[in-house]
């Protein structure tokens, strides 16, 4: 798309070129936030934003090798593992969360893979949840159909699998799981009826380039992820991209504007490294076209803004919280749940 029609940017298309997504990115900043809100309002409620909490209810011990992840067990980064939870223990914390206002749970699995006998107790975690009139979303790794089958048979309503970098830098992040694998589970969720929650990490030390392959991947997938969480990499002093050059914050807010033009009517979700945000980078993010956040004092094993924080924030900027599905016929869509094994909630 070397030449740009602002006319045609919000149709819903699955046929971008790497050329135009980075023609995209590469718009002066002010334009590409015009155009970027301008789709945002033609397919979403202004100044409304979905709210999602994220628990870790299996927390390290992950034999996979992911750079960023604190969870890795390939790496020293002072992280105390904890077993899976009990059910009971996981219905109190989403109890908690929607008397605070959120309207979707996520729970999180540091998993390669989970095994039959606790996918069970997840399954139990997923039908307490949605009993609450929650909406319930799960990241545990790679999944096969029948596993994908038993967790929708069970009342998911999102799987998150995030891509996290372009399938070119992809190697340069993780070895132990192909591109394609993360692929072949999310068709696995999608011929299984989930709704999906998938987008990446910026700040791995990726090219411009990568950042638009990542973008130009998701927004090809044969379905929109009905869910795009955006993160900002967590350094986690032990793994290997402790150390990385951080990333020009107007690069995250044009990622941001990008996905909500390839992706018109997907959630956007400010993911991780929200923490670390200033209050103006958050408000160029949700002009942008964010519109889920996690909101809490935790997401899977990094700090994440406080309720008050974001509820001082949500006033000064006039933004409100989406309803829940208990209180409307229409569900908020997107988690970006993160990853299980990830520093904030990264993807799995």
């Amino acid at each position: 798309m070397t030449a740009l029609n602002p006319a045609a940017l919000g149709t819903v298309r699955h046929d971008w070129t790497l050329a135009q997504v980075q023609a995209l990115l590469e718009l002066p900043l002010l334009d590409l936030l015009l155009h970027a809100q301008r789709v945002h309002r033609e397919h979403h409620a202004p100044n409304t934003v979905q709210m999602s909490t994220l628990l870790s209810v299996k927390t390290g011990a992950c034999p996979e090798d992911c750079a960023y992840c604190s969870q890795s067990v390939r790496y020293e980064t002072g992280l105390e593992r904890e077993s899976l939870m009990e059910v009971a223990a996981v219905r109190e914390s989403a109890a908690r969360a929607k008397a605070a206002g959120a309207t979707r749970f996520c729970m999180g699995a540091a998993y390669r893979s989970p095994k039959a006998k606790d996918l069970k107790v997840i399954a139990a975690m997923i039908r307490e949840v949605r009993a609450l009139g929650m909406e319930t979303c799960a990241t545990l790794g790679m999944l096969t159909p029948e596993q994908a089958r038993e967790l929708k048979d069970a009342g998911l309503d999102y799987y998150n699998h995030n891509l996290d970098t372009s399938p070119e830098f992809y190697g340069e992040i993780i070895t132990t799981r192909t591109y394609q694998d993360r692929l072949d589970t999310l068709d696995a969720v999608r011929a299984a009826n989930l709704k999906v929650c998938c987008g990446g990490i910026l700040g791995l030390g990726e090219s411009p380039s990568d950042r638009a392959g990542l973008l130009l991947t998701l927004a090809n997938l044969p379905e929109h992820p009905e869910s795009v969480p955006i993160n900002q990499l967590v350094k986690i002093e032990g793994t290997p991209l402790a150390d990385s050059a951080p990333l020009d914050p107007f690069e995250f807010v044009r990622a941001i504007a990008v996905a909500r033009l390839l992706m018109p009517r997907s959630y956007v979700r400010l993911s991780a490294g929200r923490q670390g945000m200033s209050d103006e980078l958050q408000a160029l993010c949700f002009m942008a076209g964010a519109n889920s956040i996690f909101y809490g004092e935790r997401l899977l094993t990094t700090g994440n803004p406080d309720v008050e924080r974001d509820r001082r924030l949500f006033e000064r900027l006039g933004l409100k919280p989406e309803a829940g599905a208990a209180e409307t016929d229409g569900a908020a869509a997107g988690h970006a749940c993160a990853h299980p094994r990830a520093h904030a909630e990264t993807a799995a």
